[in-house]
């Protein structure tokens, strides 16, 4: 005893000290960035007299200037296709040659099919070809000293610009052109064009280390490096500005022409087209751009059908809109909602408050004979009850009060939660409806599709979009994979409007069973096949290609489908009809989808790249196995000239808080290309992940409230068992 009692005492100076060194790491962590020491430049700085941003090509290696960006973006609205022209300038205003490479978004369901350059008065177009030649094609070029200008797919709607060979001083110009399709809701048309990339969580067991992404391969995520560019250190302040205009001609009156996201203003012009531009002259890539417009009362469009002839076939692009009509029966059952919600570091900010926000309105609605259960996940998932709770006075207070105590940090593992909610079951008794509400930024969205089919059982997943750039490919094709629909929240101002519209679709019927019904003997291949279920206010929306020779004089297609027990059916003539270029582009484009979307259902990946390749390669478009390129013909950059690759900075989207996201400003550098690992990982290290060192996620919060827990818990310890060996003394 008299031993431990001498020991006491340095045990427990030992354990303050311990207490001591955690609160000063967890002060460390809380406190605000710093600037960087004089030894330790800033990975990224700005010079503020010559207007240079410099990014560093390695951890330890030198700064470079990165090419300025800037943005123009001019869309054609005409009725159902949307045309849209995307202008990137890429200014060198370093000293050495430049090959700038920038991530950036497009709408999901994009169809690209034009690029160009434009080096002072002279233009080199693009053509298309397979990316594993384009890229060879690009290096070639690259490397004797041409301009090249390269695009690829890394998402649906996530693409990559290369462009080498800028000289100092030097500015040159990509122009990269898509077709797209306005979303029908509600009785009101959406645009939305995104402007930055958001960080995306990358899981898995680090395979190789990137030297372009801030992030290296795992054996989750093959591309981690393509699709995790550096980010612009907020307090540099936002860059890449962009300017948007829009032609929009509806073919009806329209009541009301607004956007959610950003200012604007909208000139009338002829015959019911609208000219909007942003009322600030240009604005700074931080967050999608949305625009809505609502045709006047009773001119709202019951039926619209635009064709295209191209190559001596004919390419349709039909919508109808179905009658809003009850079915008691349908809504008279009782509910089992399943809230998932999204509390990673990305979150943190407005998208959490946001997310909260709508949670706390999803639970206003429920009526007691509904059942309930909220899921949150970050670095893991919990649930709030073992098991869905009648939603009664007391399971509510409880789940507001947990609404209100969530807190935004950690990873993003969406598995965790969709493993928790979806779980196969079903209950003829009951409408099972999950919300997940989430930014959706991960890198491993192609593997979370499956686990949604596989475990979806009679359940419907409805994807809710949090904050100012989501992952709308993911909430999109989560939502179509999960037979539900998605939502897009992107303010606080919002939350009401957007969630009530949700709320009338969970609580209406659905219009089950689509199917189109062409003329006996003509085979016509229409996407989405199959047709998706329709919710209230959504039309049923086909891209279709009639066998060549077209289709007879008074062809007639039919659509059917059942809203609960009751049969519903829509004719539509094809014989009155508007022109549209670029409908082929979008039915191509909706093909090369659902030619991806087989590879989740077990399809050979070998069969379906050669005819992903035969419809992109025919139809001029970039997918995951094809990229446009422009290269010139001049060689423009001295032999003796060093070539210098610099990525171009996107912004943190807006509301996304950097120490949330990438931790503190001593660690933000993980935001920065690493170095090559010396060699790949051995299989040793793949079969026993523990032995392997972690890959470094983004949204992974510090842990310095657990080490003031634990030295706390230590120190008390230590207190306890000196005061208890005085006593036994």
């Amino acid at each position: 005893v008299t031993g431990v009692q001498t020991c006491a005492l340095p045990i427990c100076l030992l354990c303050l000290l311990l207490f001591a060194y955690a609160i000063a790491v967890a002060l460390g962590a809380f406190a605000p960035p710093r600037a960087a020491a004089a030894e330790d430049p800033a990975p990224r700085s700005q010079d503020a007299a010559s207007g240079k941003l410099f990014v560093r090509t390695l951890p330890g290696g030198e700064l470079i200037a990165a090419p300025l960006l800037s943005t123009e973006v001019k869309i054609a609205v005409s009725g159902l296709v949307a045309r849209a022209q995307v202008r990137q300038s890429f200014r060198n205003a370093g000293t050495d040659w430049v090959e700038g490479v920038y991530v950036f978004p497009l709408p999901e369901n994009s169809a690209v099919d034009r690029l160009r350059l434009r080096i002072g008065e002279r233009t080199v177009e693009g053509r298309i070809a397979e990316r594993e030649a384009a890229q060879r094609e690009c290096t070639a070029a690259r490397n004797e000293g041409r301009r090249v200008g390269l695009v690829e797919q890394e998402r649906p709607n996530m693409f990559t610009t290369s462009i080498a060979n800028i000289g100092p001083s030097e500015t040159i110009v990509v122009e990269i052109e898509y077709q797209d399709t306005p979303r029908f809701d509600h009785g009101a048309f959406e645009l939305r064009f995104p402007l930055v990339v958001g960080p995306r969580y990358i899981p898995g067991n680090p395979l190789v280390a990137s030297t372009r992404g801030w992030a290296g391969v795992t054996d989750l995520v093959a591309d981690a490096d393509r699709i995790t560019p550096p980010v612009r250190d907020p307090a540099e302040g936002p860059g890449n500005p962009v300017t948007i205009e829009v032609t929009l001609d509806a073919g009806m009156a329209l009541a009301e022409v607004r956007s959610a996201t950003h200012r604007i203003v909208v000139t009338p012009a002829e015959q019911n087209r609208m000219h909007v531009r942003l009322a600030d002259e240009t604005v700074p890539a931080d967050r999608d751009f949305e625009l809505t417009w609502a045709p006047a009362v009773g001119t709202a469009p019951r039926a619209g059908l635009f064709v295209e002839h191209r190559d001596g076939e004919s390419h349709l692009l039909l919508m109808i809109v179905p009658p809003d009509r009850p079915a008691p029966e349908v809504r008279t059952l009782p509910r089992e909602a399943i809230f998932i919600i999204d509390t990673s570091g990305s979150m943190a900010g407005t998208s959490i408050v946001q997310a909260k926000a709508a949670l706390r309105l999803a639970l206003d609605r429920l009526s007691p004979r509904d059942r309930f259960n909220i899921i949150e996940f970050n670095s893991t998932a919990s649930a709030l009850f073992g098991s869905a709770q009648l939603a009664d006075a007391e399971a509510l207070r409880k789940a507001r009060n947990f609404v209100d105590g969530l807190r935004a940090n950690g990873g993003t593992e969406m598995r965790a939660a969709l493993d928790l909610a979806l779980d196969g079951r079903r209950d003829p008794g009951r409408i099972r409806q999950i919300v997940f509400l989430t930014d959706g930024l991960v890198g491993n969205e192609a593997a979370l599709f499956p686990k949604i089919v596989e475990g979806l059982g009679d359940s419907r997943l409805f994807t809710v979009g949090i904050g100012s750039a989501p992952n709308q490919w993911f909430m999109t094709r989560g939502a179509r994979a999960g037979r539900g629909t998605f939502t897009n929240i992107s303010r606080i101002e919002e939350v009401e409007r957007r969630m009530s519209a949700l709320f009338e679709k969970l609580e209406k019927p659905v219009l089950t069973d689509l199917a189109a019904r062409w003329p006996a003997g003509v085979t016509v291949e229409g996407y989405p096949d199959p047709l998706p279920d329709l919710y209230a206010g959504e039309p049923v929306v086909i891209a279709a290609k009639p066998p060549p020779g077209g289709l007879p004089v008074g062809t007639v297609v039919t659509l059917t489908g059942r809203f609960g027990s009751e049969a519903w059916s829509e004719s539509l003539s094809l014989d009155h009809h508007a022109e549209a270029p670029g409908v082929a582009a979008l039915w191509a484009r909706r093909k090369i989808e659902r030619l991806d979307e087989t590879l989740s259902e077990g399809e050979d990946r070998i069969a379906v790249r050669a005819a992903s390749l035969t419809v992109a390669l025919g139809y001029g478009l970039i997918s995951r196995y094809t990229s446009l390129i422009a290269v010139d013909t001049t060689v423009s950059r001295p032999p003796e000239q060093r070539l210098q690759t610099a990525p171009v900075p996107p912004n943190l989207p807006a509301g996304m808080q950097a120490q949330a996201v990438f931790g503190p400003s001593e660690r933000r550098a993980q935001a920065q290309p690493q170095p090559p690992a010396p060699t790949a990982a051995s299989a040793a290290d793949i079969r026993n992940p523990t032995d392997a060192a972690p890959v470094q996620l983004p949204a992974t919060a510090t842990s310095a409230e657990l080490q003031m827990l634990a030295g706390a818990i230590v120190m008390m310890l230590a207190l306890f068992g000196f005061l208890w060996m005085q006593r036994r003394a």
